[in-house]
């Protein structure tokens, strides 16, 4: 049976020029980075290099990538090494009510420690207002965090604006880049955050490696504690084969950025004009225009997700129904619901994530099988009516 991969914003596969890189890492490379002796050298160099790819990728100096293990990590290490660094006066922490988890539950933990978090509500389309950011900032803010670009909606964010507000008001701010690096431009310089998260494994290097971007003269209480890598901000020692395989990635993506964004957009929009001429009661769910080029977030109401899941799985389609974060979850999505989406409608949505190795067949082949399934799980709903 032929397999459709699209749920690209959950994981993608590794590229066969990153297999390649790292190659060399699996056999006769294995010395430790920070060795002095030949074994350390011969490895030292690439992974200093990999470093400068991720670094060019977004606009930033080599001296302000932290390498960190995930997305997450870095997360929590910009959040909590805010807090860190505010010592025993806490303070005030804006963020938003559709971040991923990696965001939100280090917040929730926060206020159990005694910092104040306020949660910034989103309009219909998932997008936050940067007023309303200006709005909440009080004499004991220390750190606005939203992200760029969400992972389940594909909505692209304001930062620009909601950067320039913080910073008025002397107001350092964070942004989880996670699924924006790659798809759409990130450029530090122009979006002029402060702390910055990133995954590898979402632009088609392996799981475990991620970067933190910290601009010079941010200060952060360290995550980690333990000897002397990442300029001390990141005890452990060095993950080369992920590095290099970021590196390269990164250098993939800047090389074919433009190409790559314009195919998933090209597929993205035959996808939705298909969904919609084929089926009715479809809704689409995010911003229609300020979105990721890959991602389609759709609900098929009257439908729960749950099925629809199953049903393309057997058809061999993989796709998803939001956050791989929240797989197993009964609940509706805390993204659409914090949009005003209803329950029910929420519980109907799919998520359609593009990658650079779809192509018009697959997005054929979901045309072919969906209306179907979609028409054969109305037929068992009460509530349908055509």
């Amino acid at each position: 049976m032929r397999r459709i991969y699209l749920d690209n914003n959950a994981t993608t596969s590794i590229h066969p020029e990153v297999a390649e890189a790292i190659r060399p890492f699996l056999n006769g490379l294995y010395g430790n980075p920070s060795s002095i002796h030949f074994a350390g050298r011969e490895v030292r160099a690439t992974y200093d290099a990999a470093r400068q790819s991720i670094a060019e990728m977004i606009a930033a100096n080599t001296g302000e990538i932290v390498i960190t293990s995930c997305g997450s990590e870095a997360n929590n290490h910009a959040i909590k090494g805010i807090a860190g660094a505010a010592g025993d006066k806490k303070g005030h922490i804006i963020t938003s009510t559709v971040e991923h988890p990696a965001v939100l539950n280090v917040c929730r933990h926060l206020e159990t420690r005694g910092f104040a978090v306020t949660y910034i509500p989103v309009d219909g389309f998932g997008c936050v207002d940067p007023d309303d950011v200006r709005d909440a900032i009080r004499k004991d803010t220390i750190l606005v965090s939203i992200m760029y670009a969400n992972n389940e909606t594909g909505t692209v964010m304001p930062i620009r604006e909601i950067t320039d507000a913080a910073h008025a008001r002397g107001v350092p701010v964070h942004s989880d880049m996670v699924q924006a690096l790659g798809k759409v431009k990130v450029d530090m310089k122009d979006l002029g955050v402060d702390l910055a998260s990133f995954s590898g494994h979402k632009v088609y290097a392996p799981k475990g490696i991620g970067a933190l971007y910290v601009r010079d003269g941010i200060v952060l209480d360290n995550l980690i504690h333990g000897g002397h890598q990442e300029g001390g901000r990141r005890a452990g020692t060095e993950n080369v084969i992920g590095i290099v395989a970021f590196g390269k990635a990164c250098e993939i993506a800047g090389k074919h950025a433009e190409e790559y964004a314009a195919n998933m957009e090209r597929l993205r929009k035959r996808l939705l004009d298909g969904i919609l001429e084929k089926i009715d009661h479809v809704r689409l769910n995010g911003h229609p225009t300020a979105r990721l080029p890959n991602t389609l977030n759709l609900s098929f109401e009257f439908v729960e997700s749950e099925s629809l899941l199953f049903s393309l799985d057997r058809k061999g389609i993989a796709v998803s129904s939001g956050s791989a974060c929240s797989s197993g979850s009964d609940e509706p999505s805390h993204v659409l619901l914090a949009m005003g989406i209803p329950g029910a409608v929420c519980q109907s949505a799919l998520r359609f994530s593009l990658g650079w190795g779809n192509t018009e067949d697959d997005v054929g082949c979901v045309l072919e099988v969906l209306p179907d399934i979609v028409g054969r799980l109305r037929a068992m709903s009460p509530l349908y009516r055509k």
